[in-house]
């Protein structure tokens, strides 16, 4: 008998050796992945061919011996044991997620940037080469798919029980692929729609809407300038400009608009080229859009693309400057102030400004289309338009569409999910001219639990500013200050601020200086919304807070999507008290 405890003893005693031992070494192979990651990103953004060569292999090398070690039947027999298991069964599956994005995203992401050179994508007389983009298509899409569900694997892992190492572990990848993930998306979703996009599979032709946010909408600002652009093969030409004063307005709407849109933003958004921005939701404005060039010209684009001046700048930063005819040098320190506000000073007339901003748009897609341009900066820029919502895009493809639908670039109300609330925040100009040029929009969002069913209270705060000359009434434009034009006082902002809370919230309606206010509340394709004017002297300010009760306990607030103004800043968050004027 004392025999056999002997031999137990000892099984154990190797099998907890064996544990040990693999332990240790899964613990060096691991612990070596996310520095490489971080080595493999930077090879990747230098174009460093042989560095990403190296850093892939020794990856995969780690990951797969990470998962070797850590897979064999001792090790799984061993996660029954309390206190030590539950660590055992945690480090086993963050080495399996590594193994799977080593082999199925990182290692087929690092040959496409070891074959493709971004200055492959460099316009060649006027033309990129699209099969680089083609050529990439499945494993991005590979990639993007192994990413996303090791995001679920690893959210799946259960850290309750395990040491406070292997739960910061487990923190720190979901982490990297939470950031991770999006940016894979982005780059998936370019790769499925841009060689169509770019007539890879024949012509097609897309209707530029220039968004003008000195006088805002909530897209954007008023689509004062417009383009034609043809795409054929990877070949960008400019067909034709036009601006908003050519085009009449439609004495009933271009297409039939939905009556929650009608009853928010009026008629007007399917009358006026000017306004199909009223709405937020990008889709029927593009669809309006199309609609309305199709009427005047006779043309049926397919598809319509929104940018700013904004969107021009960024692009600056990688074109570097433009020569423009009238002598000006257009950069991207510059680009704002010279095309929002000095424009209106130097040229009185409105034919004359739409002269001057035709100009400007066209010298930069001179620039760009010629290929002298830093290919790197161009992408980090289209990325961070895209990000701010300063880029949108419509297609009348439905496949497209698809394809489109979830990024910013769709240009849909706020996303929502099961347990992420969405909230969105939109200006319209109510001035009736450019003075939105000035004025400042500091948002906040914050969270608070006050109920015992511990559902939060949810709220979006913005800080409005009119930030013009106290003397704008008379040292500014009466193009600008629209002269009282529309019963504002020259010189102050009028905006119509309206809020959207996803499906499921519940409006609890808006506070202005932390007292309770009436306002417009209806709702728009399920979202609750809440509309209120603000008028602004220059000089003053006014805090708006917006309230919501989210569905459940559960509820974290997800996405936050705002008008991208000229003055943009990072929502921060709220702090918030549960004696609020508005619950």
């Amino acid at each position: 008998m004392l025999i056999v405890i002997g031999v137990v003893l000892l099984v154990l005693l190797a099998a907890a050796a064996w544990v040990g031992i693999r332990a240790l070494l899964v613990k060096q192979d691991l612990e070596q992945v996310v520095p490489l990651t971080s080595s493999l990103k930077q090879a990747v953004t230098e174009q460093d061919q042989a560095a990403v060569a190296r850093d892939s292999s020794e990856l995969s090398s780690r990951a797969s011996s990470a998962a070797s070690l850590s897979g064999d039947p001792i090790w799984r027999a061993a996660e029954i044991i309390p206190f030590v298991g539950p660590n055992l069964t945690a480090v086993r599956e963050i080495a399996q997620v590594a193994d799977d994005l080593a082999s199925k995203a990182v290692a087929p992401l690092a040959r496409i940037a070891i074959e493709v050179k971004a200055e492959d994508f460099k316009p060649q007389d006027g033309a990129i080469d699209v099969a680089p983009l083609e050529a990439a298509r499945v494993p991005v899409s590979g990639a993007q798919v192994a990413l996303t569900n090791a995001q679920k694997s690893v959210s799946a892992i259960d850290t309750t029980a395990t040491i406070g190492q292997v739960t910061s572990a487990v923190d720190q990848i979901e982490g990297e692929l939470d950031a991770l993930v999006p940016t894979v998306t982005a780059l998936d979703n370019a790769v499925q729609l841009l060689p169509s996009m770019l007539g890879a599979d024949g012509p097609k032709q897309y209707l530029l809407l220039i968004q003008n946010p000195a006088e805002l909408r909530s897209g954007g600002g008023i689509p004062g300038a417009l383009a034609l652009l043809k795409t054929d093969g990877g070949k960008l030409t400019l067909e034709q400009q036009a601006s908003s004063a050519d085009f009449p307005r439609f004495q009933q709407p271009i297409l039939p608009l939905p009556a929650e849109t009608q009853g928010l933003y009026g008629s007007i958004v399917g009358e006026y080229i000017q306004n199909v921005t009223l709405t937020p939701k990008f889709p029927l404005s593009g669809e309006l859009a199309q609609a309305m060039w199709q009427q005047r010209f006779g043309t049926t684009v397919d598809g319509v693309i929104s940018v700013d001046p904004v969107t021009l700048s960024y692009l600056l930063g990688a074109t570097g400057p433009v020569d423009l005819a009238t002598g000006d040098q257009l950069t991207q320190e510059n680009a704002v102030s010279l095309l929002l506000s000095e424009v209106y000073a130097r040229y009185p007339l409105p034919a004359q400004q739409d002269l001057f901003f035709a100009a400007a748009a066209k010298a930069v897609f001179d620039k760009v289309s010629a290929g002298d341009i830093d290919p790197i900066k161009l992408v980090d820029a289209l990325t961070r338009a895209g990000s701010e919502r300063r880029i949108m895009v419509w297609n009348s493809d439905e496949q497209m569409r698809d394809v489109l639908a979830g990024t910013t670039l769709a240009g849909d109300l706020p996303a929502y999910s099961d347990d992420q609330t969405g909230l969105g925040l939109y200006f319209n100009d109510g001035t009736g001219a450019k003075m939105d040029y000035y004025l400042t929009a500091d948002t906040q969002v914050g969270s608070l639990v006050c109920r015992q069913d511990g559902k939060p209270y949810q709220v979006i705060q913005v800080t409005l500013k009119n930030n013009a000359p106290v003397d704008a009434g008379t040292s500014l434009p009466e193009y600008v200050t629209a002269g009282g034009a529309y019963g504002v006082s020259p010189g102050s902002v009028k905006t119509f601020v309206t809020a959207y809370g996803s499906p499921g919230l519940v409006n609890l309606g808006v506070m202005r200086g932390g007292a309770s206010v009436s306002a417009l509340s209806t709702s728009d394709d399920g979202y609750g919304v809440t509309q209120i004017p603000v008028q602004l002297a220059p000089g003053e300010s006014a805090t708006l807070t917006f309230g919501y009760l989210a569905p459940s306990s559960e509820s974290t607030i997800g996405q936050v999507q705002r008008t991208p103004i000229v003055n943009m800043n990072e929502t921060s968050e709220l702090s918030l008290s549960c004696e609020s004027a508005l619950w």
